[in-house]
Parts: structure tokens; sequence; C-alpha cells
């Protein structure tokens, strides 16, 4: 099997569908079709099989997977430890999910960009799971991302915890800074992340569960995956939300959103490092990540 097979066929696993998988590589979906032809003609078995417009790993695919990640990861990991021995040629490619934009986290990226001026940084925003799936083939050589990953494969470094507050518009009409329970925002409308695996400890299962623990548990919640967008629709008076007060610094200094402190809430997401168990360190990466901790001594 050849590299470009072997990248593809992971690429669809991770993206589930060949069209996705066409724009992140860059090829046409007739090539993207052509290379896993041949990879399951080469192994004389079917990798995926099709669920309408997407598609999912059949037996021996799920089986070839962790193999054809490793091998993708040690040949990027061999390609960077070629490129950093290079004069001046430092660089690391970070995975941040995409809300931990709005944080500490990037006062630390520009510390570490400003005094490091012979250092690029590649960064990519993604879900906390495709932030794993980045860094476990190698694609990034670190990730931040909520809750710790259980993959052996992967390393998590706690980074601390944000806790989620109450937002509203500056004109909500509980004009209250405090709230003994949610009750009080139970003609209101929602605003949440999409449900993701391991509910629980996510924006959406933390949410839900708080909900729940306020006598209001068949609440309906307006699915947003952007964080902009959430916070441009509270602004408008279309929801409320429960989310890092660190997502909102700006807009709480020009008075556009306000907090309700509720002291019954405490729910907290913990946010993590992650790099890939025995893969290549790079200087550069290890540099951010001690600058990083610094900044972000257990969040908040």
């Amino acid at each position: 099997m050849t590299f470009d097979e072997v990248e593809t066929f992971v690429c669809i696993a991770e993206v589930g569908g060949f069209t996705e998988a066409s724009r992140r590589l860059h090829r046409s979906q007739p090539a993207i079709s052509r290379r896993i032809h041949e990879l399951e003609r080469g192994l004389g078995a079917a990798l995926f099989e099709r669920e309408g417009r997407r598609v999912r790993l059949t037996d021996a695919g799920r089986a070839l997977l962790p193999y054809a990640e490793a091998a993708l990861a040690a040949v990027r990991d061999g390609e960077r430890a070629v490129r950093d021995r290079a004069p001046r040629a430092r660089s690391f490619r970070l995975a941040i999910v995409g809300t931990l934009a709005d944080s500490h986290i990037v006062d630390a990226l520009r510390e570490f960009t400003a005094q490091s001026h012979d250092v690029s940084v590649d960064l990519r925003t993604a879900t906390s799971r495709e932030v794993s799936a980045l860094v476990r083939n190698g694609e990034a050589d670190l990730g931040l991302r909520y809750n710790t990953d259980a993959d052996p494969k992967l390393e998590s470094i706690p980074l601390g915890d944000e806790k989620l507050y109450v937002v509203v518009p500056a004109n909500h009409r509980v004009t209250a800074a405090q709230l003994t329970d949610l009750s009080a925002l139970r003609d209101d409308k929602w605003l949440g992340f999409p449900a993701e695996r391991g509910r629980g400890s996510s924006f959406r299962g933390l949410l839900e569960q708080q909900l729940a623990a306020a006598g209001l548990p068949n609440m309906s919640i307006t699915t947003v995956d952007s964080l902009t967008a959430q916070k441009r629709l509270i602004e408008a008076g279309l929801g409320v939300a429960l989310m890092p007060v660190n997502n909102i610094r700006e807009e709480l200094r020009i008075g556009s959103l306000r907090v309700i402190d509720v002291p019954s809430i405490d729910a907290r997401v913990p946010v993590v490092a992650i790099r890939r168990a025995g893969g290549y360190r790079s200087q550069a990466a290890d540099d951010f990540l001690a600058l990083l901790a610094s900044h972000t001594p257990g969040l908040r």
C-alpha cells in the first residue's frame, strides 16, 4: 500500500465521507475513490460500506485503522525530525478546539509568537474528537481539547478546567446578578453546542444536567455549533447559554452580554493538552507547552 492510499483511508475514516475527504486532501472525488479501490484490491477486503451519503468502516477497516494511523504518524514524525534540524526552520502544528481560542490559551500563544520569532505555528481548529485524531495520525504535534482522551496512544496533560456561567443579553428581563437556581429562566430559549460522545462532561451534557437538576428536564435546546453565532444570538435576545466567561471577555467589556451567578451550579469542563505517546517531540511544541502551563494555572 502507498502513503497516499493510507492517508486517504485514514482521512475518510476520520471525516466519514469521500466528499469531505476530497476537500481535506485537495483531491478530486474520483481520485479519492480510485485510491481506496486500489487499497481494497491490494488487501482483498472492503474497508468501507455506504450509509446514504456517509460511509462507515467494515470489520476489516476497523482492523486496519490503528496500524494505518501509526504508519501515517511515523512518516510525519520522520519528516518533522528532519525539518526541525534545518537552520531557522523551527515550527510546530497546533490543533485546538475553537471555543478555546477565546481564552488564556490565546494570550499564551500571542506571547510565544512574540518571543519566538524563528518559530512558525500552524494552527487548526476542530472539535475535541477531531483534535485527538489530528494528533494521533501526526497531523498535529500538540492538541488542546476538552476532557482527557482514554486512547493509550495519546498522553493527556491537564491544564485545569473552565467553569461555565449563565450568559444572557445585557437587557435581559432578569436583572438580578445572582439566582438560587435556573427556574427563573424556564421561559427562555437555551442555546447549546451539538451533543458529543461522552456527553456527561461535554458542554451539551453539562447544560442538560443543570437544567434537569433545576427541574427543567424537557427544555428545548437549540443547537448552534459556532461560539460566535451563540454570542450574537444571545445579544439579539434570541436565547441564553451556559459558557466559559473567558469566551465573552470582550462582550462583557462593551456591555452587550451579562453573566448571572448561580452558586448552585458548579459545571466545569477539564481542559487538557494532548500529544502522541512515544511520538516525535518538537522542541517548539515543548517550549509552547511550558509557557502555556504558566498562563493557565488551573484556568477558571
